[in-house]
């Protein structure tokens, strides 16, 4: 059923991640613009990290009729396929964003999708099964679930504590392809009556070159209230370094709902570039209005860009030397979960990463 109020009105907030879940909602890659060679490399990255998500919370896995026989096959059992046809395979950004109140009870919030950016610069020309993902889903749980649109809104542009602070990238939600008719002040109201927050944190960049008008969720993340994860590099000849510095800056500067001061954990982005490569386009197969791929590309590789399971956290890793520093600094900011490498390449070439094909469903019962 469909809610014609507000989270906000009716006691309801976003929780953080880090809050317990009853599962994780993903997606079976297809299409060929973004997973080349039919999706080969990419459904092993997929499977893994559906695999090891599954150890502590289970995951619903979409698939479209031609991607659900390879999905049975290559998933473990206690993965729920289940048929959904959709234009990609990112669901933090197509599927529902929870929310849930003090009884315990879950509902979604359905916003609206337009491939990050619309007729301005989105990402493919049709989306219409995308956006239809959040409501179906919603039904499929049993769910209640408000409707957000036309706000246009991805999770991958929001993270939150829990406790009513939202970051946020200036980038992405101000970018002309998304809510040209809202400033600034318009979007802040919509975000807190559909996530119950309070303060809104808005960070200048996100990571240099990200096609998603740089998502918040690959340069800046909380690991619990008051304690935060941002991408990072020394090396100033980097463009990533002065945005980074800006974030940092703000964060400094910054306060909690709660009127903390943050503590920031600086997390290195990857020592070497990682670039699509000519062996890479040769696998790609673009549609008319698709954004495509070229070699020497680079693409926007960062291990923030990770899920937090009830009882892991799923790092990607890029075959780079500062791999093991992620994964160590992950270790040692979730002592009571264990920290799992994925090799992520596959993911980031359809241009995501392991948060973005991933979306926490928190503990909740519909009626609670």
């Amino acid at each position: 059923m469909i809610i014609t109020s507000t989270p906000r009105s009716d006691g309801f907030r976003m929780p953080g991640e880090f809050e317990p879940h009853q599962g994780c909602l993903m997606i079976w890659p297809e299409r060929p613009g973004s997973w080349p060679a039919g999706a080969a490399a990419a459904r092993r990255a997929f499977a893994a990290v559906a695999r090891a998500i599954a150890e502590s919370e289970t995951v619903w896995m979409l698939a479209s009729d031609t991607g659900l026989a390879s999905a049975r096959a290559m998933l473990p059992a206690q993965v729920r396929v289940l048929p959904m046809a959709t234009d990609d395979a990112w669901a933090r950004d197509v599927g529902p964003t929870f929310v849930v109140n003090d009884r315990g009870c879950l509902r979604g919030v359905n916003w609206q999708f337009n491939a990050w950016g619309g007729a301005y610069d989105g990402l493919y020309a049709h989306w219409d099964r995308d956006d239809a993902v959040a409501l179906a889903f919603c039904d499929i749980l049993g769910v209640d679930a408000y409707d957000a649109s036309p706000f246009v809104l991805e999770g991958g542009s929001i993270h939150t504590d829990g406790e009513g602070t939202l970051l946020v990238t200036e980038p992405c939600l101000l970018s002309p392809g998304r809510n040209p008719d809202l400033d600034r002040a318009g979007i802040e109201a919509r975000l807190r009556d559909y996530l119950g927050v309070r303060k809104i944190i808005w960070l200048p960049r996100g990571i240099d070159g990200d096609e998603t008008n740089e998502h918040v969720d690959n340069v800046c993340a909380f690991v619990r209230p008051g304690e935060i994860v941002l991408a990072w590099t020394d090396d100033r000849s980097d463009p990533q370094h002065a945005c980074s510095a800006a974030c940092l800056e703000t964060l400094e500067h910054a306060t909690d709902a709660r009127g903390r001061r943050f503590i920031v954990h600086k997390l290195p982005i990857p020592a070497n570039p990682v670039r699509v490569t000519e062996a890479d386009l040769q696998g790609f197969a673009f549609e008319e209005g698709e954004d495509r791929r070229e070699a020497g590309e680079r693409l926007a590789a960062s291990y923030v860009n990770f899920y937090i399971a009830n009882r892991a956290v799923i790092v990607p890793q890029f075959g780079d030397p500062n791999d093991r520093a992620a994964v160590s600094l992950l270790g040692r900011l979730f002592p009571g979960r264990h920290v799992v490498p994925v090799a992520a390449r596959d993911i980031l070439v359809g241009g995501g990463n392991i948060h973005c094909i991933t979306q926490q469903i928190p503990s909740g019962g519909a009626h609670a």
